[in-house]
């Protein structure tokens, strides 16, 4: 497997960890040490604060939905990569994203010794 399809794999699995609605899984995708900013503020420092963060999400508004991601960009330099994605989730019925929902999300990967993980995710609204 090349190093792209591995990176791709990455996010496979982090929207499939989404679909079942596995906090535990989905972090497990993330570095120790990762950061995630989301559109209105929020910070999460580390892996923990991810999981917890989707935990309380999959329990509670979360519940159900599914997650959409479509990377746009995929660039490997070495033990680094760099995707950007069409990103979002869809709630309980819903077939299409709403353009209200829609993100446009940049990802760090990194190789670990554990194979590829991600290190910094970002994403901004792209409708108004």
């Amino acid at each position: 497997m090349t190093d792209e399809n591995e990176v791709r794999a990455v996010l496979r699995s982090i929207t499939a960890a989404w679909d079942a609605n596995d906090a535990d899984a989905f972090a497990a995708c993330y570095t120790p040490d990762a950061t995630v900013v989301l559109t209105g503020g929020v910070f999460h420092r580390d892996r923990e604060e991810i999981r917890g963060y989707l935990a309380a999400g999959f329990d509670g508004p979360l519940k159900g939905t599914r997650g959409i991601d479509e990377p746009e960009l995929v660039r490997v330099a070495g033990d680094s990569a760099v995707v950007v994605s069409r990103t979002g989730f869809l709630m309980v019925g819903e077939t299409a994203l709403p353009a209200d929902r829609e993100r446009r999300a940049t990802w760090t990967l990194r190789r670990t010794p554990a194979g590829w993980r991600v290190a910094a995710y970002a994403n901004v609204a792209t409708a108004n």
